[in-house]
């Protein structure tokens, strides 16, 4: 997969329209953004193109309209808010069709260093499948393209990478590229020792990433929900512990394939176990550590326990380049966010380059405080391990190779 991408600082847009893809999926409480992140997370592309002096015009999708308008996932509170940070108007094109009338009139009457908003792609039924008709509409308003939406890299739609394939300049952003650097750069030519953890509740969901990253990491660290089926594999009991137990050979593969290719693979050696998983989440739980070979069957692993938490922190103080991804328990409740809490602590005290995968480890890094602590803290869930398993991302295959 080729990452030397050419982002916008490799042209010049003055006078020229440009189409900036964005992630502005917001979360919305009564027509009110509840968290801004993404907004701001956006503006140094959006600010840089104003500079330059182009025609900006800003497309996103929000929320699953499923190719109908639906007034309640409108991207008008976006551009009012947008208008406040950037300190000048973002204008709002209303269009159903997106690239209707309107829009068509806005982007006509635009100066340079203007910028316009259009409605929610995915009002367009073409959105999501990449249908021509919306990609064409998408191309004639503009002369340059600029993708800065990680969040959807993994998907091929019309707005990132139909449009990006009918403009002859199609560049990355800034927080493209900065994912590009961190994410695609880790994996395919790391700083080593290279330490990779996988957390989070299911094998499943992430088989290609474990052998994608046992070929490309030293050490690959296993915890989290997941961690079980890997120790029922080896013979232990895990008592009520998640377990999926059609991936048993799957985890003895793995646990072979580290060891053809001299890779260390951890596994928790205790567990932090309750009687009943916590209902509400974040209700109090009594709990009792076991070593991972002596739990009994009538308790549930919901954290790694202390022993654990040492060794993992201990392979992280060696490493040059971490890759972080899932959390190691139920880290929701306090008292089962100790493991999650203790590797967060051994990332944000290293010299390592830290990357944060995205999805529940960036949301536990933020709520437990470690956020500024990280070197990158990746904006998808989704695309984030895609980039982990190796895959080309439609949405970053899309953009012009430097």
């Amino acid at each position: 997969m080729s990452l030397n991408k050419k982002s916008v600082d490799d042209i010049n847009v003055k006078g020229q329209r440009v189409l900036c893809r964005c992630d502005f999926n917001v979360p919305l409480k009564e027509g009110k953004i509840t968290d801004e992140n993404r907004l701001v997370a956006a503006l140094p592309t959006i600010k840089k193109l104003i500079a330059d002096g182009g025609k900006v015009i800003l497309c996103s999708h929000l929320g699953k309209p499923k190719g109908e308008p639906k007034p309640e996932l409108s991207l008008a509170p976006v551009a009012k808010r947008l208008s406040e940070l950037l300190g000048q108007e973002v204008k709002f094109a209303a269009d159903n069709e997106v690239v209707g009338a309107n829009a068509k009139a806005a982007i006509e009457a635009m100066n340079d260093g203007e910028v316009v908003l259009l409605e929610n792609t995915r009002y367009r039924a073409e959105e999501t499948k990449n249908g021509e008709a919306f990609s064409k509409d998408l191309a004639s308003i503009c002369d340059v393209f600029v993708n800065d939406a990680f969040g959807t890299a993994h998907r091929a739609h019309c707005s990132n990478v139909g449009v990006a394939e009918l403009v002859d300049t199609a560049v990355v952003g800034y927080l493209m590229q900065k994912e590009i650097d961190f994410l695609g750069n880790a994996v395919e030519n790391p700083v080593r020792p290279f330490v990779a953890i996988l957390g989070g509740a299911k094998v499943a969901d992430k088989l290609n990433v474990i052998s994608n990253l046992l070929e490309k990491c030293d050490t690959l660290i296993i915890g989290g929900g997941m961690a079980y089926t890997f120790l029922k594999a080896q013979g232990y009991e895990i008592g009520k512990s998640l377990v999926d137990d059609s991936k048993l050979d799957y985890c003895k593969e793995m646990m072979d394939k580290a060891e053809k290719l001299g890779k260390k693979l951890l596994l928790p050696v205790d567990s932090a176990t309750i009687t009943d998983f916590p209902n509400p989440i974040d209700a109090p739980v009594e709990v009792e550590v076991y070593d991972a070979d002596k739990m009994p069957a009538d308790r549930e692993g919901c954290d790694i326990g202390p022993k654990t938490s040492e060794m993992f922190a201990d392979a992280v103080k060696s490493a040059k380049t971490v890759v972080w991804n899932g959390p190691m328990g139920v880290f929701e409740n306090p008292t089962l966010a100790k493991g999650t809490i203790a590797v967060a602590k051994s990332l944000a005290e290293t010299d390592a380059t830290t990357i944060i995968g995205g999805g529940d480890s960036a949301a536990a890094v933020n709520q437990l405080g470690f956020g500024d602590k990280m070197s990158h803290i990746s904006t998808g869930g989704g695309a984030s391990l895609e980039f982990l398993e190796g895959k080309e991302l439609p949405g970053v295959a899309a953009a012009n190779d430097k």
